[in-house]
C-alpha cells in the first residue's frame, strides 16, 4: 500500500511539472515572437524607411489591404506622375486620415508651387481634391509587404488588444500559482511527522547487520561464522 501511495504521489507531481514546462515554453515562444516582430518593425527605421499600414482597398491589386508599405523621403521638386505617396488630404476633403495614392497629375498652382492630383489604383476616377505639399520632402513608396499589417489592424481593436495582453498575463499568473502551490505542498511535507512506514524504514536502516552464530561442538562456545577459532592440537 505504501508503494502504491508513493507511485500515486509521483504521478500527481508529474502533471504540475508538465504544466509548468508547457507554460514556460509558451511564454518563451511569445517573448521570442515579440522580440523578432519588434526588431523587424524597428530595423527599417534605422535604414531611413518610414512604414505605413494599408487599411483600405483603394490600392487593391498593387498594395492590398493589410499590406505594409515602406517609404523613403524624396524632394517635392523631384516627384513625378506615377509616384505613390502617403499624405494627409486637404481639410475640405472630409478625410482625417492618411491616404496612400498614386500621383496622376501635376500642374502649376495659382500662388506658385505644384498642384497634385492623386488616384487609388483600384478607383475608377481621380480623387476629387487637389493639393500642394508644403514640406520640402515627401515620403514615396519603395516597396510593400503583403499581409504583414493585419496584426496592426487587429490591434487597433480594443478587445483584440485586451486579448493579446490578457492571455500571456493569464499564463504567467497561472504559472506563478502552480509554483506557489508546489512550494506550499513541499513545506507541508517537510513539517509532517514521519508515518509508520517511514519509522520502520528508519529503524531498519539504523540497525547493525547481524552475523549468524555457530556453536563449537567441542566447547559449545558461540563462535561467529567466518571468524578464526582455536583448533585442538591433540596434546
Amino acid at each position: 500500500m505504501a508503494a502504491a501511495h508513493t507511485r500515486t504521489g509521483a504521478a500527481r507531481g508529474v502533471v504540475p511539472g508538465a504544466v509548468r514546462r508547457a507554460g514556460r515554453w509558451a511564454v518563451n515562444l511569445l517573448m521570442l515572437l515579440v522580440v523578432v516582430g519588434g526588431a523587424a518593425w524597428l530595423a527599417p527605421a534605422a535604414l531611413g524607411y518610414s512604414r505605413y499600414v494599408i487599411t483600405g482597398g483603394s490600392m487593391t491589386g498593387t498594395y492590398d489591404k493589410g499590406s505594409i508599405v515602406f517609404e523613403k523621403p524624396k524632394p517635392v521638386a523631384d516627384l513625378q506622375v506615377g509616384d505613390v505617396i502617403t499624405y494627409l488630404p486637404p481639410a475640405d476633403s472630409g478625410l482625417s486620415t492618411l491616404v496612400t495614392h498614386r500621383i496622376v497629375k501635376q500642374e502649376p498652382a495659382a500662388g506658385g508651387g505644384v498642384l497634385f492630383t492623386t488616384r487609388g489604383d483600384a478607383n475608377p476616377a481621380p480623387d476629387p481634391w487637389h493639393f500642394s505639399l508644403v514640406q520640402d520632402t515627401q515620403p514615396v513608396v519603395q516597396f510593400g509587404v503583403p499581409h504583414a499589417g493585419w496584426i496592426f489592424i487587429a490591434l487597433a481593436d480594443r478587445q483584440t488588444r485586451m486579448l493579446v495582453v490578457g492571455v500571456p498575463a493569464g499564463i504567467i499568473a497561472l504559472l506563478a500559482l502552480v509554483e506557489l502551490a508546489g512550494a506550499l505542498r513541499g513545506g507541508r511535507r517537510a513539517d509532517e511527522p514521519p508515518g509508520p512506514a517511514d519509522e520502520a524504514a528508519d529503524v531498519s536502516a539504523c540497525e547493525e547487520p547481524r552475523i549468524p552464530v555457530q556453536r563449537d561442538p567441542a566447547h559449545q562456545a558461540p563462535v561467529a561464522a567466518g571468524s578464526a577459532r582455536r583448533v585442538p592440537t591433540g596434546v
